[in-house]
């Protein structure tokens, strides 16, 4: 059996609790969720701004990815979770952006998007993932 490795880069905000930036196990690389920290700050960016906050986010998963060997062309599920459903159009616009820059296959990862409350008041998203490698 293939042994869990924690994953960790300086380029995606540390964890503020008790899970690491992500894990992986054989080809499978699930990313914690990220909200829109700049990691070189560890502060929260783009306060009430939900595009800038959906690429800061989507910029954190990753660097994540990549540092587990990964290329964010191997993502295949996003989950987003917003804090208001008037922000999902916004949101959508930003998320396929990014999505469609850095899949260059074509194949696009698939996405649940849900609206909750978050951890902290200034964030309007958060984001994981799951990743898998050849």
């Amino acid at each position: 059996m293939t042994a869990k490795t924690a994953i960790s880069t300086p380029d995606a905000p540390a964890p503020a609790h008790t899970f690491h930036q992500g894990v992986r196990k054989g080809p499978f690389v699930q990313v914690s969720g990220q909200g829109p920290m700049d990691p070189a700050t560890n502060q929260y960016v783009h306060e009430g701004d939900v595009a800038a906050q959906t690429t800061r986010t989507l910029e954190n998963v990753r660097a994540i990815v990549e540092a587990a060997g990964a290329t964010f062309d191997d993502v295949v599920m996003l989950r987003v979770y917003l804090t208001k459903r008037e922000d999902f159009g916004i949101m959508n616009e930003a998320y396929g952006e990014f999505v469609t820059k850095h899949c260059p296959g074509g194949v696009l990862p698939s996405r649940t998007t849900v609206f909750t409350g978050l951890p902290r008041e200034e964030m309007l998203v958060e984001i994981d993932a799951l990743a898998i490698t050849d």
